[in-house]
């Protein structure tokens, strides 16, 4: 007989667009015991599951505080027009913390009202309520006046509608009949309950108890305050970005790196600060992919890509918004777990904007192997080997732009671009791998520099800190042979330290921030989260036990120059939720994203 031997959810509270899928235990006719699926179309011994998800009664919830239910309405919303969903909140601490965004919503609803009619979905976001009402919960309405703080009355105001009270019934309607559920819209404020049973295939009759588990209430995914683009060739200029109006001139693009947080690291034990709905992957998925598509990059380097992921998401998902895909894998001579779990290198970039030349593979594992047989002592190379293995790759593409920017003296030139995307070693003890590891990556792009003369860039997590010997090597060329991270070399593989040079002419793309002139601000602001030791951000990783900066863009100087950089983030508005990642932020990395003009080659 097939029967239920256990339930659970991968998360408490279920979010809109976020796929719920139940782990369910199952004992099979045969006594075997597994986690398969038995759909009633492919039944064993006459046994199939039968699974059902019911939605119950639903009720206000803070557009603040997702989680907590909502006790405030404001009226001027409903007067202006503002979707229902945005006029509820939980306290009237929290209507009054809330009130200076929250008044803002009012006058865009008027304007656009005013202007062109009310677009709720492009005003609010594709989540905001339907309009749809809810409830009465005893919710007070609030009535308050434009530009001033908030007053509430305790007059409560009944907005359920009949028909959905009706379709409520003994409050618990079907929404559902499969192993995974999507909640949708309507589903906001809905609490919600799974439940499976093994059945008879013919007669469909249950078999043995029904196994039900009763989620919280559905909520809506918290939205993250956009980030802007910051012009940076010399003029001070702030604006929400918008990729129709982004420049279209010939031979600017721009590149985003980012270390999303591989879901294989991303556990309670180090994150316990972060909600464990939003640590979920299926939650943090959406979220990094809305987050990614909204900067509208043309080239895309994500770091901490697991494998799975790579080939069942981010490349189905982000191939529908136009890009192409390429991957390294992380070789796994170190991890022992689940082989789908390794994660690497993702680079993606647009169709309609690039297209691919050549891609190289940097796997510093097979250069240990090489480095190791020809330095080491035979007696030395299992120990030696044991310290430089470390799994990690780079992934370092040629393309092509399906632009120009040669002008008339070299018409019909190729402008190609040679993009590295790489994440370093991270453990801190062993400073002298991280440092041979970036030498490795940056002599083999002096090899491709030599072989064609183009413009480079070098992305990625580097976990090395501005001022770090890795860090020197990359944005001055060479290392100072005093430097205290050359104490720690037990191989001697750093030495002579002279050997420590480059002679590609990079430069670190948020330093812009700091050599920018002028006076305004935004620029002052962007001052205020850079470091004028180093010219380098504050901290582009932001964890409740370490926060600083180990993620870069490099250009070649020479050929490129910056145009904008994605504004930074202040450690203050990430600290209210402790630290990242969070319900807003679903990685403990920040992203980072520059955009860039190809300099006209000068013919030699």
């Amino acid at each position: 007989m097939l029967s239920v031997l256990r339930v659970h959810l991968p998360s408490e509270i279920p979010v809109i667009g976020c796929e719920i899928t139940p782990y369910v235990l199952l004992r099979r006719p045969d006594n075997s015991i597994s986690n398969e699926d038995v759909p009633e179309s492919a039944p064993i011994n006459g046994y199939c599951m039968r699974y059902r998800v019911h939605g119950d009664q639903k009720f206000a919830i803070c557009s603040v505080h997702p989680t907590e239910q909502a006790t405030l309405q404001c009226l001027i919303c409903l007067k202006a027009k503002v979707p229902v969903a945005r006029s509820y909140h939980c306290t009237p601490m929290c209507f009054s913390d809330a009130w200076q965004h929250h008044r803002a919503l009012h006058e865009r609803a008027s304007n656009a009202s005013n202007e062109n009619g009310t677009e709720e979905e492009e005003m609010f976001g594709r989540f905001s309520s339907t309009g749809s009402g809810f409830k009465n919960v005893g919710i007070s309405a609030s009535t308050s006046n434009a530009g001033q703080s908030p007053s509430l009355s305790n007059a409560s105001t009944p907005i359920y509608p009949t028909t959905v009270a009706e379709r409520s019934g003994d409050n618990l309607f079907e929404v559902g009949r499969s192993r995974t559920y999507t909640p949708t819209a309507d589903d906001i404020g809905h609490f919600l309950k799974f439940e499976c049973v093994a059945i008879d295939a013919d007669t469909k009759i249950p078999i043995g108890n029904t196994s039900t588990i009763m989620m919280s209430h559905v909520i809506p995914p918290p939205t993250p305050t956009p980030r802007r683009m910051i012009q940076v060739n010399g003029v001070d200029v702030l604006g929400h970005m918008d990729p129709d109006s982004r420049s279209v001139s010939s031979g600017t693009f721009s590149i985003l790196s980012y270390n999303i947080l591989s879901d294989a690291y991303a556990t309670n034990e180090s994150y316990s600060y972060c909600p464990s709905w939003a640590l979920s992957w299926p939650y943090r998925r959406q979220n990094l992919l809305r987050e990614i598509i909204g900067y509208h990059a043309d080239i895309l380097c994500l770091q901490e890509v697991q494998s799975d992921h790579f080939e069942e998401f981010f490349a189905p998902e982000l191939d529908k918004h136009g890009y192409q895909a390429l991957y390294k894998k992380k070789t796994s001579e170190v991890y022992s777990g689940n082989p789908n779990a390794v994660d690497g290198c993702a680079t993606f970039f647009r169709r309609d904007k690039f297209s691919h030349v050549k891609k190289y593979e940097v796997e510093f594992n097979k250069a240990a192997q090489s480095l190791t047989d020809a330095v080491i002592q035979p007696n030395q190379k299992k120990v030696a080997l044991s310290r430089l293995i470390k799994d990690n790759i780079a992934l370092i593409v040629v393309l092509e732009a399906k632009f120009s920017n040669q002008g008339a003296d070299n018409p019909g030139k190729r402008q190609l671009l040679c993009v590295a995307n790489t994440h370093v070693n991270v453990h801190q003890d062993h400073k002298d791998v991280k440092l041979w590891q970036v030498h490795t990556l940056l002599k083999g792009l002096e090899k491709i520099a030599v072989s064609a003369d183009i413009p480079m860039l070098v992305c990625g997590d580097f976990n090395s800190v501005p001022g770090s010997a890795p860090h020197a090597l990359l944005a001055m060329g060479k290392v100072d042979q005093l430097h205290p991270d050359l104490a720690v070399d037990p191989l001697n593989i750093l030495r002579p330290a002279s050997k420590l040079t480059h002679q590609l002419p990079l430069v670190s793309a948020y330093s812009s921030f700091a050599r920018m002139m002028g006076i305004g601000h935004s620029l002052e602001q962007q001052r205020r989260r850079m470091d004028p030791t180093t010219n380098e951000p504050l901290f582009t990783n932001c964890t409740r036990d370490f926060i600083g900066t180990v993620d870069y863009i490099f250009y070649t100087a020479d050929s490129l120059t910056v145009e904008s950089l994605l504004e930074l983030l202040d450690e203050e508005s990430l600290r209210k939720d402790t630290a990242i990642p969070s319900a807003e932020w679903s990685s403990d990395h920040l992203a980072l994203l520059a955009e860039f003009r190809c300099k006209p080659r000068v013919r030699r």
